[in-house]
């Protein structure tokens, strides 16, 4: 054995021994007197056995947060701490401290501990004059002081409006100590830290611009001082007798207050766009806002690696820097020291989940003609599957720039540098939009890792705020709360809500109501009786179709729709393939493998999807529809990814029709260019068609000039209307508080009105029903009166909710599904394309033209074309169509009846041999 040549003593702590009994090489740069600056035990107290080998790794704290890249391996503590951590360890490596035994003469196998006049003090920030000691210090004082009162006067301050406190103990209140303890009874380890405190707390105003600046460096040192007030608050608890902290409860509670690892998330900083992230932002605190576009599967980040030596089986655990393992070249112990003999094993390291989120401007903040940026985003630990596409965040994290490698096998690196955010804190936004429909939502909510305020968004859900959080909720939260229950009450207010959606726009009225009761939806419904796997999943979606011709202002009323519409999409029929509204395969940067990027209807999975231009999108596309109309969800099998994505999106959609103007005279099938599977998937289809009446025309050019020349609409009378933003909030309330229940009067009252919708197709001169009603229609209804039962903020849908959505059912029906030749309503021109009418005279044609090859020359020759259609209108009152001519003997010419020979004018109906 040589001897070390080293100062330091052979068995001491940073060195190895022959026999590997005292424990393993610590990491690197750990040295004995930062081991007793933690809250741990320096690594060989922990191996009582002298003859353990192969020798056991250190155990390394996991106090390394996945976000935070710090500088300073460990974060300090202070000397008191240490003082009553002693105490209360009372040396717990060591059964023999209790016994009055003299201390044993041989030399120590351990650490050495170091005195507890050590100066942390001095340690600062590198390249700053930042003092860590007192950075530590005046956050513990703001947790301990900060009051109520402070943000308040804070607020005032910077002219925000705030609630006049009811007495002054309210503005008394010690905030964060109420926090610490709520996240002792719950078991949280994340703090929510609002920035806007720190800067409201006069001693603490400093640390607010150095966490901004410096937060890789000051977020451990709060989480060190977190951890240091749990345990403070813990024991003050204890010696208070407090309930739940008493005696071994209490030992129990601080032992496990030990073992975690606290984390402060900070937010409430000003959201930047993010093409005004620049080099200067590099490891600060930023926050930005955008749309998440992607989500990576979750990916295992090594934070400890473990080497084992190939020689001697001696092991080292080594921490990872920034990203970078720092492998041994040699063996640590001067006995073996073989030159690149260390092996990582795998199995024996630690990792933690990380998760890689594309986040994209939200198209409101794109300017006008630019493409949208993307940033991508870390996010680690209790962050991960927080969010998924379509959800609109507000983000704060550290931004971060590395370099590009020019190959992965060589060390050159490129000039270009790799930016993306260390996410700290995440906050799920809403704005001024409409909230998400919740039944979209994971089934324990959307509940953020945390305990802390994070804002008055309408994402908070009131029972489960604290008295303390309801206090400091502003006051416009409550007052429009007030303000819509008020509103709900006025006996207009259904005629209110649809003049306020679109007001620029005149008339119209069914057509806004319509797309009203779309905005606020049914509920959707899980039957768990009636069929296998717990039954089937009942849509409470609506779809929309408008159908009219130009100029009769649909496009502008899907654009004011997405403009309030939860996670819209706007997209315009020519300009969206069918990848791009359902999914497409890309392979990702990164780590190179096939992933699936969700296109609109699965961004706007809870929403609603505007298209514009229906008729104009192509077949491949269109047909990708049906199935997200009825079942909403989107089948994929693309490039070895076979999987189905949820789409419980309403659509809207806007057509026009076959050359421009509808024409009256001919059924709606014909006149817009769309399968009529799709168009009986709608379950109101409104024809907005422009007609000329000078009185309306007069009207409505008033109006149009009028909003030209002063810009306040007059809507059917200079009634008043509700700001964009109120009528958001009221339909935002509306989806996510209210799901009505259909009382036993309703029921019977849509079983009625199903029935008459039947039957109108009772005609007693003829043998064959008309088709005026399907399933479809009659569970359209109960979406429209479930929609109109949450309209008024009613828990039960009552007789007058499906009287209005019998109303609207029977209007869009009468004027989409007319057959303009009897003027009867034909269900049948929707479901199948053809009417009942068509369809007999296709028969009586049909015999016609079989009757007319069997007698005379026709039986032998056959019949020419032009003869055959001249020889029908003959014997037809009414003028026979070309198209429907066609169409027979198609059908004749598929059944082997008779056969076509010839082309064009010398076209020959010949009947086939043998039919």
């Amino acid at each position: 054995m040589s001897t070390p040549r080293r100062r330091t003593p052979l068995f001491a702590g940073g060195s190895s021994s022959p026999l590997a009994f005292p424990g393993s090489t610590p990491a690197k740069n750990r040295t004995p007197a930062r081991y007793a600056a933690m809250d741990t035990d320096p690594p060989s107290m922990h191996d009582s056995e002298p003859l353990d080998f192969p020798s056991s790794p250190v155990k390394t704290p996991k106090n390394r947060r996945g976000d935070i890249h710090s500088s300073l391996s460990i974060t300090p503590s202070s000397a008191a701490r240490r003082v009553r951590r002693t105490k209360l360890n009372d040396d717990l490596n060591s059964d023999g401290t209790h016994l009055s035994m003299p201390l044993s003469s041989a030399p120590h196998l351990s650490a050495p501990t170091v005195p507890s006049d050590e100066p942390d003090e001095i340690r600062a920030i590198w390249g700053t004059t930042v003092n860590l000691g007192e950075t530590m210090k005046t956050f513990r004082e703001f947790l301990r002081g900060f009051k109520t009162k402070y943000r308040v006067a804070y607020d005032r301050e910077r002219g925000v409006r705030t609630r006049a406190l009811a007495t002054p103990q309210e503005g008394e209140v010690l905030l964060y100590e109420t926090y610490l303890r709520r996240m002792r009874q719950t078991g949280e380890t994340n703090l929510n830290l609002d920035m806007l405190n720190l800067a409201a707390y006069p001693p603490s105003r400093k640390l607010h611009s150095q966490l901004v600046k410096y937060p890789q460096e000051v977020v451990p040192a709060m989480d060190q001082v977190l951890k240091d007030l749990m345990l403070e608050i813990a024991e003050e608890d204890q010696q208070a007798g407090m309930e739940g902290m008493r005696g071994a409860q209490g030992e129990e509670e601080i032992a496990e207050i030990m073992g975690k690892v606290y984390k402060i998330r900070p937010f409430g900083m000003s959201a930047v766009n993010m093409r005004d992230l620049n080099p200067t932002d590099t490891d600060k605190l930023v926050c930005i806002k955008g749309l998440v576009i992607r989500a990576t599967p979750v990916i295992p980040d090594m934070k400890v690696a473990f080497f084992r030596c190939l020689a001697c089986n001696h092991t080292v655990q080594v921490e990872i820097d920034r990203g970078k393992i720092d492998e041994p070249a040699r063996c640590p112990r001067e006995v073996c020291a073989s030159v690149g003999t260390m092996s990582l094993v795998h199995n024996r390291c630690e990792f933690a989940d990380r998760q890689v989120i594309r986040l994209q401007e939200t198209p409101d903040a794109v300017p006008d003609g630019q493409t949208p940026h993307t940033v991508s985003l870390s996010v680690y630990d209790e962050l991960v599957d927080v969010s998924k596409p379509g959800d609109r965040l507000v983000v704060t994290g550290i931004f971060r720039s590395v370099p590009l490698r020019v190959n992965p096998r060589q060390r050159a690196l490129k000039s270009l540098f790799k930016t993306f955010l260390d996410v700290v804190h995440v906050r799920l936004s809403s704005g001024e939009r409409l909230g998400f429909d919740r039944s979209t939502r994971p089934a324990g909510g959307d509940r953020l890792p945390g305990v802390g305020g994070v804002g008055g968004g309408v994402d908070e859900d009131e029972d489960e705020e604290s008295g303390v959080e309801r206090e400091r909720r502003t006051t416009k939260r409550a007052e429009m709360e007030a303000k819509l229950k008020e509103l709900s009450q006025r006996p207009d207010i259904y005629d209110l809500l649809a003049r306020s959606l679109a007001p620029s726009i005149w008339a119209l009225d069914d057509v806004k109501k319509g797309i009203l009761l779309q905005l606020f939806g049914g509920t959707n419904k899980s039957i768990a009786r009636g069929g296998g796997a717990g039954g089937p999943r009942y849509r409470g979606d609506i779809n929309v179709l408008l159908v009219g011709d130009p100029g009769v202002s649909k496009s502008q009323i899907l654009q004011y729709v997405h403009k309030i519409a939860p996670r819209g999409v706007y997209t315009s029929g020519k300009g969206s393939s069918a990848v791009g509204l359902t999914a497409y395969v890309t392979r990702d940067p990164d780590s190179k493998q096939l992933v699936l990027e969700s296109g609109a209807l699965v961004l706007s999975d809870g929403g609603v999807c505007c298209i514009d231009e229906f008729d104009k999108m192509s077949d491949a596309t269109r047909s990708v529809l049906h199935e997200v109309m009825e079942q909403q969800t989107v089948s994929i099998a693309k490039a070895g990814i076979i999987t189905t994505l949820n789409a419980r999106t309403s659509i809207l959609a806007a057509a026009n029709p076959i050359g421009s103007r509808y024409n009256m005279n001919e059924t709606i099938t014909r006149n817009i260019d769309l399968p009529p599977t799709l168009i009986s998937r709608f379950d109101l289809l409104y024809l907005v068609l422009d007609q000329v009446d000078e009185s309306l025309d007069r009207k409505l050019a008033q109006h149009l000039v009028s909003l030209y020349l002063e810009d306040t609409p007059e809507t059917g009378g200079g009634e008043d209307i509700l700001p964009l933003d109120e009528l958001s909030a009221y339909i935002t309330y509306a989806r996510s508080r209210i799901s009505p229940v259909i009382t036993e009067a309703a029921s019977e009252e849509l079983v009625r009105s199903y029935v008459t919708l039947r039957k109108a197709g009772e005609d007693p001169r003829s043998n064959e029903k008309r088709i005026t009603a399907t399933t479809r229609q009659l569970e359209s209804m109960i979406r429209l009166s479930e929609a109109h039962a949450r309209m008024r903020f009613s828990s039960f849908v009552e007789l007058g909710d499906v009287k209005e959505a019998y109303r609207l059912m029977r209007e869009a029906i009468n004027t989409s599904a007319r057959d303009p030749t009897t003027g009867e309503i034909d269900m049948g021109l929707l479901d199948t394309g053809i009417g009942r009418q068509q369809r007999k005279l296709r028969g009586d044609m049909r015999k016609a033209v079989l009757a007319m090859l069997e007698g005379g020359a026709g039986a032998t020759r056959g019949v020419r074309w032009a003869d055959a259609l001249k020889q029908l209108e003959g014997q037809s009152s009414i003028k026979v169509n070309p198209t429907e001519f066609q169409e027979v003997i198609r059908a004749l010419e598929q059944e082997g009846l008779i056969k076509v020979v010839g082309e064009r004018e010398r076209r020959m109906i010949r009947r086939a041999e043998g039919a």
